[in-house]
């Protein structure tokens, strides 16, 4: 929906029906291989980082603080991780779309776009997946820890805790960028040679659509991302009282 104005136009119900009416259910996991195969290495590297900022940089636990840490995460997993991921994301999707497509699936994608354009190929777009990304788990960071800490005083139960509290955050995350998202998805379709660079990418949005020219897709990113945030945030945070508590009882 971020890609074709037409689409956006119709909303994500008409957009979820003509594509399983195209593609059959199959269609709505197109780009799922690239979110799948660098799902682990992503999150590794932001919590990793997250963890190893707050514990030897920012060691203070204030708000700023664990902003700026997530602010590391992010910057982190997008230069390590996610510019690649969205680039061949985004680049799958468009050209499944497409009436001639060029890649049979991801790996053939990665091939053929690392043998045209180079490694710098997979880095498209890589100024707005930073700032979109490190604005992301900063703001991710700083309202899941504060929602948590008012649940927990009325929730006893640590997993629906931070469950909600990751859904919250990942609904404040996605309302205060995804215009950078709306503007970086475009720089890594297969169009992305129209743009020149981030601020031109962002003047021609802003000129053909306005102010809700960056809010197409919304509805649909939000309903991703609020899951997306809730699980990750749920299961880490599971796995590390496990592991915690698992260690614990063997000293």
């Amino acid at each position: 929906m971020q890609l074709y104005k037409e689409k956006n136009k119709m909303g994500a119900v008409n957009v979820i029906k003509e594509t399983l009416k195209e593609s059959g259910p199959r269609g709505l996991y197109k780009g799922y291989s690239a979110l799948l195969l660098f799902s682990v290495p992503k999150n590794y590297t932001r919590f990793g980082t997250y963890t190893y900022v707050q514990n030897n940089v920012f060691v203070e636990r204030t708000k700023t603080n664990n902003f700026l840490c997530g602010l590391c995460a992010g910057a982190a997993e997008a230069l390590l991780v996610v510019t690649p991921q969205e680039t061949l994301k985004t680049k799958l999707i468009h050209d499944k779309l497409s009436a001639q497509p060029k890649y049979r699936n991801l790996f053939h994608g990665i091939y053929t776009i690392g043998s045209q354009q180079g490694a710098g190929g997979l880095y498209k777009g890589v100024l707005a997946t930073l700032m979109k990304q490190s604005s992301n788990q900063g703001v991710r960071f700083v309202v899941f820890e504060d929602t948590k800490k008012t649940l927990s005083n009325y929730i006893p139960y640590k997993v629906v805790v931070d469950l909600l509290s990751g859904g919250f955050a990942g609904f404040c995350s996605t309302m205060a960028n995804n215009p950078v998202d709306v503007v970086k998805t475009k720089m890594q379709g297969l169009e992305a040679s129209k743009y020149n660079g981030f601020a031109d990418c962002f003047k021609q949005v802003y000129s053909r659509s306005g102010i809700m020219g960056f809010y197409s897709g919304i509805g649909p990113r939000l309903c991703r991302v609020i899951l997306d945030v809730s699980l990750t945030f749920a299961i880490f945070h599971q796995l590390k009282r496990t592991v915690t508590d698992f260690i614990a009882s063997r000293l």
